[in-house]
């Protein structure tokens, strides 16, 4: 079941938030600054993107919390589903949901090291745009456009 995040559910779309983004850029992040990604600071994330008007949606399977999307006009993001949970298609579903909420072209961007990502993306018909967006001297992101 995919749900709108509301202050009731809000912490467990953290939880789920916090876990896939360390999980995610466990290879990139020192121990440090992971450990401060934690779910009530995740929470107050989600709260101000909801705030600026972001729509942030949980997906639960069998009532457990298994991943997340937000969609703010047709840009995709925070696209996260548990470690455990990858690789059974909720992924997929999210982001089809995602494009599904969308009136024009859905664009997303996503860290150019995420090659998990990214091949997921490629296979829902999103390709790189050209557009990127230094993060730091090392780290930037890639913006995709889906062509509907």
């Amino acid at each position: 079941m995919i749900e709108p995040v509301t202050q009731a559910n809000l912490m467990q779309a953290a939880e789920v938030h916090a876990a896939s983004w360390c999980d995610a850029n466990r290879a990139i992040c020192s121990a440090e600054f992971l450990s401060l990604h934690t779910a009530q600071r995740q929470a107050q994330y989600l709260q101000q993107r909801m705030e600026d008007g972001a729509r942030i949606y949980l997906l639960s399977d069998n009532c457990e919390p298994v991943g997340i999307v937000s969609v703010q006009d047709d840009v995709i993001g925070d696209l996260y589903v548990l470690p455990e949970k990858q690789g059974r298609g909720y992924g997929t579903r999210l982001l089809r949901f995602a494009m599904s909420l969308c009136a024009t072209a859905p664009t997303l961007w996503v860290l150019a090291h995420n090659r998990r990502a990214m091949a997921l993306y490629k296979r829902m018909g999103f390709h790189a745009t050209g557009e990127k967006h230094a993060i730091t001297e090392t780290l930037s992101e890639v913006e995709m456009r889906h062509t509907k």
